[in-house]
């Protein structure tokens, strides 16, 4: 019985693939201490007029990365971000133009995660309606399975920020520490740790490096900026939970 099954499974037909990519990209308020994800209206079916994130099929010659890029490009400007590969979602079913009772082309989508400076990303709006960042926990219904991803993608950003430098990808050139703690405690709640733990820590691990320059915000003592050293974390990269 065994046989019959498994000669049953491989007599099944090779499925036919298009392949997409969809962009999770995040910003940072820390003015209003909330986590932003960018979303996009469809125009086309499946799911006219539904919020999806963005995404398009990769075209001939195009690298999945290149496809990113472009997606990106298409819809923000943004001098500072953080981009890297999150997952294949590939289930079948998982869209609608897909007819599994005929075996009929399969739609995979090749996701990527990226993090923006909510301060500096400008939306591009020429020609295109129907595009906005919405609060994290604030979301509408999402086309396909893109609530599968954005989900996926929300729990690599908060692991990121515990064991990698991704904030520093994000962040001003130079910084103050509250700066930093804040966009911390933005993603991660406030209680992951105490600005004096937080601040007590990172300079032990000798990463930061002192400008000599200080800055003045409101009627307290001026607080020093700080520039992430590469190379001083460099030992560190392999260690988990650096910033915990």
């Amino acid at each position: 019985m065994a046989e019959r099954g498994t000669k049953q499974v491989n007599q099944k037909p090779l499925a036919d693939f298009k392949v997409g990519v969809d962009n999770v990209i995040f910003s940072v308020d820390t003015q209003q201490n909330r986590v932003l994800v960018l979303l996009v209206m469809r125009h086309d079916e499946p799911f006219l007029d539904s919020w999806s994130l963005p995404g398009t099929l990769v075209r001939n010659g195009e690298s999945l990365e290149d496809a990113a890029h472009r997606i990106l490009a298409e819809k923000i400007r943004v001098n500072n971000l953080y981009l890297e590969q999150l997952y294949t979602f590939g289930g079948p079913g998982r869209d609608p133009r897909e007819l599994p009772e005929s075996f009929g082309v399969r739609y995979l989508s090749v996701s990527y995660f990226a993090l923006v400076r909510f301060e500096e990303a400008q939306l591009i709006a020429e020609g295109v309606s129907g595009i906005a960042w919405y609060p994290i926990h604030q979301l509408p219904e999402l086309a396909f399975d893109h609530h599968q991803i954005l989900e996926y993608g929300y729990r690599r950003l908060r692991n990121k920020l515990e064991y990698s430098p991704v904030a520093f990808d994000v962040l001003p050139e130079v910084f103050t520490l509250s700066d930093l703690y804040q966009l911390y405690t933005t993603v991660l709640g406030e209680n992951f740790s105490d600005y004096s733990n937080f601040r007590a820590r990172l300079l032990k691990l000798g990463f930061l490096a002192d400008t000599g320059l200080k800055v003045s915000r409101g009627a307290g003592r001026p607080a020093s900026l700080y520039r992430f050293d590469p190379e001083a974390f460099a030992p560190l990269k392999d260690k988990p939970l650096v910033f915990i």
